[in-house]
């Protein structure tokens, strides 16, 4: 790679970061999902201690991990704002303008959200976890420091995928509504469904293979996937996706 392409792609990344961090519904995704993910992670825990019985075998990183599927909702969204945005005012037309590298372009905006998501989606999953470690400290459960540490790298990355994947649905349909519609009903109305009715694949699908990513051990959810083929099925959907969202982003007249 020559200096002037490296240039290019740095300078297009920059703007699209720009882009970003400037729409102000990013953030309000963003603190919207940390201050319900306080939420559910104070309800989970205030159930969780109200089971004397169970208390003190019940893991406290499950407890602090059981509001990640409705978590995810948040990052869908932030991911199909993320692409979907610029299709509102012809906003897209004034990008392609600027930078004609169509390709290029969507890469580089699929790079900027994952640099904004992997730190948000750390900080709101360690406060989560956090919370019932707090709330519960003087409750007998041990957990070792590496699988913490396992379990947060994998709940980010979980996360972060998602996004991605959504913003590579989103460029695809190019409507924030239709895309926020088509993809909360898979995550949370199909594929719950599927996994009754679809047992033997059930783990192929991307939210699915995404929870073996950060499941700890010792949790009670059995293990049809490593955690190295959860990670790669989902990485799969993901970079599936959003090779289909760059070529109809390039053959596109606008």
């Amino acid at each position: 790679m020559n200096v002037s392409t490296h240039r290019k792609i740095t300078r297009i990344l920059i703007s699209e970061l720009d882009k970003l961090v400037s729409l102000p519904w990013i953030w309000t995704t963003i603190i919207s999902s940390l201050i319900a993910n306080l939420f559910l992670a104070a309800a989970f825990t205030s159930a969780s201690a109200g089971l004397h019985e169970t208390v003190g075998t019940q893991s406290t990183l499950d407890i602090g991990l059981a509001s990640m599927v409705y978590l995810q909702a948040g990052f869908i969204i932030l991911g199909i704002l993320a692409t979907c945005s610029e299709y509102t005012g012809g906003q897209m037309r004034t990008s392609l303008t600027t930078v004609p590298w169509r390709g290029l372009q969507l890469s580089m905006k699929h790079v900027a959200l994952g640099i904004i998501t992997i730190p948000a989606a750390f900080i709101i999953v360690l406060s989560g976890v956090l919370y019932p470690f707090i709330m519960m400290r003087d409750t007998p459960a041990v957990v070792e420091l590496d699988v913490i540490i396992g379990t947060l790298a994998g709940a980010t990355g979980y996360l972060t995928l998602t996004t991605l994947l959504s913003a590579a649905v989103g460029a695809i349909l190019r409507r924030t509504t239709s895309t926020i519609v088509v993809l909360l009903t898979y995550y949370f109305i199909l594929s719950p469904l599927s996994r009754d009715f679809l047992p033997r694949i059930r783990d192929y699908f991307p939210d699915t293979a995404g929870l073996y990513m950060y499941i700890p051990p010792s949790s009670d959810v059995i293990h049809g996937l490593t955690f190295i083929q959860g990670t790669g099925i989902c990485m799969l959907w993901t970079l599936t996706l959003v090779i289909v969202a760059t070529i109809c982003h390039c053959k596109r007249d606008v």
